[in-house]
């Protein structure tokens, strides 16, 4: 049985009675935080939704599932698409460490538009969740860190668990997830070309990935064929993909059905990357453990890992998304203002002289020692430094919400009311997350799209 027949085996045989009780809580958890993320960026983003509804009217076509917020009726494949864009919209959305993917923003829209279509259950759509999941950080591992010099692996990888899951949802048996995984192969793109600029590609590629995988579901269902071994085929996906080096192809089976990677899922307190977080943290517990001012500071230093020195250090980000790719920026602004939250990556505080001023005191330094402690620790050690000549050290390794330094419930709920109340006000805010912690006794998923539109 080859690879990507184990994995369409799985998938087809897993129920959600299979599933264990931490996996169940941690699918919902990061369904919770998708939700909540496509909601503030409408917010926070205003144009990159509307530019995404655009599209898709643009387009048109059946109207079958819901563009979440507008209330737009579209085909699944663009219902997917426009809300992928606003899960990814303004980088708050989870991350798994090791596959690095932002797997909720691409895979939960094609679990919700699919399950819209058929009328699923929310057990059914929550089992889809963890399912995609699953085998999306899965495919990446296989090919990370290689993988990552050229490609968004939240628009590459993730389209295998969204293909697969959505075969799933409309019906298809083993062959048929085979099938759409063989499509997603064929399908899967998506550049970080982005990281200098900020720009809108950066949300079309999981746009894109949960458009690729919806339609992938659909050319299965229709009984068209594909090559059974996609992901380990010489010319398939993993070894076009991993940049000359050779694929971990155990990573595609390893623990699966029996050790769940969605439990390790990250939620993000602040929103920029990843690997910004834990000298954010360092940063402000600096200021505070020692009353620093940010006049009386002479220099920010981070030794860290090697990728946050060859991909996220841009020193002059010229838009709110560069800004939140910029682990220098997100350094900067911690210390400049004492605060890295929504209002922080606007480009009125980015072009903010002492915001500026402080930047040009960041200093990034990639250390072999800490990169071989990654990814399973994001590690930083910040040394802040003053102008009497005073020097402090702060060392984090994970960043908050890893198992090692988790959201508590309490801070899943703040941030989701948080993105939230804007947009649809406190009842609602409300009612949707008390429809989410009884998604299991839900009967049609169209109970809750219709409270996640204004």
């Amino acid at each position: 049985m080859t690879y990507t027949e184990q994995i369409a085996k799985y998938v087809y045989n897993t129920s959600y009675d299979n599933l264990p009780k931490d996996a169940i809580a941690a699918g919902k958890n990061m369904i919770m935080d998708t939700l909540g993320v496509m909601v503030g960026t409408t917010v926070e983003d205003p144009k990159k939704a509307e530019t995404a509804w655009a599209i898709a009217k643009q387009i048109g076509g059946t109207p079958e599932a819901t563009a979440l917020v507008s209330g737009l009726k579209l085909p699944a494949v663009w219902a997917a698409f426009c809300n992928a864009i606003l899960g990814h919209g303004i980088d708050f959305d989870d991350t798994h460490k090791a596959a690095l993917t932002h797997t909720g923003a691409p895979t939960v829209p094609v679990a919700l538009a699919t399950a819209e279509v058929m009328k699923l259950s929310g057990k059914d759509f929550i089992t889809n969740c963890i399912l995609a999941f699953e085998v999306s950080v899965r495919v990446s591992m296989a090919i990370m860190p290689a993988h990552y010099k050229f490609w968004h692996t939240t628009a590459t990888s993730c389209t295998f668990g969204g293909a697969a899951i959505a075969a799933k949802a409309y019906g298809g048996k083993e062959q048929e997830i085979i099938n759409a995984l063989g499509f997603a192969g064929a399908q899967a793109a998506g550049l970080l070309t982005y990281l200098e600029f900020g720009d809108f590609t950066k949300a079309v590629n999981p746009g894109k990935c949960a458009f690729n995988s919806v339609l992938s579901g659909i050319i299965a269902k229709e009984g068209a064929s594909a090559p059974p071994n996609m992901l380990e085929n010489p010319r398939g996906y993993l070894a076009a993909y991993c940049n000359g080096v050779d694929p971990k192809y155990d990573e595609l089976v390893k623990g699966l059905g029996e050790t769940y990677e969605i439990v390790g899922n990250v939620p993000k307190p602040w929103p920029s990357l990843l690997a910004s977080h834990p000298p954010i943290e360092a940063v402000l517990a600096l200021l505070k453990e020692h009353s620093i001012k940010p006049q009386d500071i002479a220099k920010i230093t981070e030794r860290t890992y090697n990728t946050v020195k060859s991909h996220f250090s841009n020193f002059d980000p010229k838009t709110c998304m560069a800004a939140r790719l910029s682990v220098p920026y997100c350094i900067a602004v911690a210390a400049a203002r004492g605060a890295a939250n929504l209002p922080e990556f606007t480009m009125e505080v980015i072009d903010a002289k002492d915001v500026r001023d402080m930047l040009a005191k960041v200093e990034i330094i990639a250390d072999d020692v800490l990169n071989a402690m990654y990814p399973e620790k994001f590690p930083a050690i910040v040394t802040i430094e003053l102008k009497d000549g005073k020097s402090y050290t702060k060392e984090n390794y994970y960043p908050k919400g890893d198992l090692m330094n988790p959201f508590s419930k309490e801070e899943y709920e703040s941030k989701f009311n948080a993105l939230v109340t804007p947009k649809l006000g406190a009842a609602r805010a409300k009612e949707i997350l008390a429809a989410i912690k009884n998604l299991e006794t839900m009967k049609n998923i169209n109970d809750l799209v219709k409270l996640l539109v204004k």
